[in-house]
């Protein structure tokens, strides 16, 4: 796992499987997804190597219900007096009263949906609690005057949610939307329902953002909302 900065308050967590990021404030520090269970030490040891402790961290922000983000969270959640936001859609399969809904994969999706989970540990992750259940168009502080807003995009899961900062405009995606390898900005894959993804993917594409942080594949960091914009128009469903 390395550290990429992407602004002076956000860093992100370049995990192989599902990357993290950090939000810091004179307030402390905001986790966005916690990557594979077992991620929790190297979190730590990114919020150390930024100048802060674990014990800073105020707020854990988590997309959706998947190992790969959701994987570390109880553990960060200890860390303090941390409170937990999820979409109320996903609480209970992070809590763990429900196993949630499997994808529904095209023939193409099939291959590369074994890979994947081939790379990922066979436990489940632990369940954590969820202090503040989210719906489409809450907002969360920050600090230093930033919020955070929620929306809501169903489609890879029921309660994927995305979190839009408006102030310093960056977006953080979740796996409704990906980055490929080579670059090119897409639809993210093994989605319980193709065309909700679809439509969250146009709905995102409409926000005026600087940043884009997916949870697979590099930060989108110039013409962001452009790039977004062009990708949409070739997103069926």
């Amino acid at each position: 796992m390395k550290v990429v900065r992407l602004l002076p308050q956000l860093h992100m967590l370049d995990f192989p499987i599902g990357h993290a990021y950090l939000w810091t404030s004179s307030e402390g520090v905001t986790v966005i997804d916690t990557s594979l269970p077992g991620s929790g030490p190297l979190i730590g040891a990114a919020i150390e190597e930024l100048g802060h402790r674990r014990s800073d961290v105020r707020r854990l922000l988590l997309t959706h219900c998947h190992q790969d983000h959701a994987g570390s969270a109880a553990e960060v959640a200890s860390w303090a007096d941390v409170v937990v936001h999820a979409h109320a859609a996903d609480a209970p399969v992070l809590r763990g009263e429900s196993p949630g809904p499997e994808p529904v994969l095209a023939e193409w999706e099939r291959p590369l949906f074994d890979q994947v989970h081939a790379r990922i540990p066979p436990r489940a992750p632990a369940p954590v609690r969820v202090d503040e259940e989210l719906g489409d168009g809450d907002r969360i502080d920050l600090g230093d005057g930033v919020q955070a807003l929620a929306v809501a995009v169903p489609g890879h899961t029921p309660g994927s949610v995305a979190f839009h900062l408006p102030g310093p405009r960056v977006l953080f995606t979740g796996d409704t939307i990906a980055r490929a390898p080579d670059g090119e900005v897409i639809l993210g894959v093994f989605n319980v329902d193709t065309e909700q993804a679809a439509a969250s993917f146009r709905r995102q594409a409409r926000l005026d953002v600087d940043i884009v942080c997916f949870g697979h594949g590099r930060a989108l960091t110039e013409n962001a909302s452009a790039r977004l914009q062009a990708a949409q128009r070739h997103v069926t469903g």
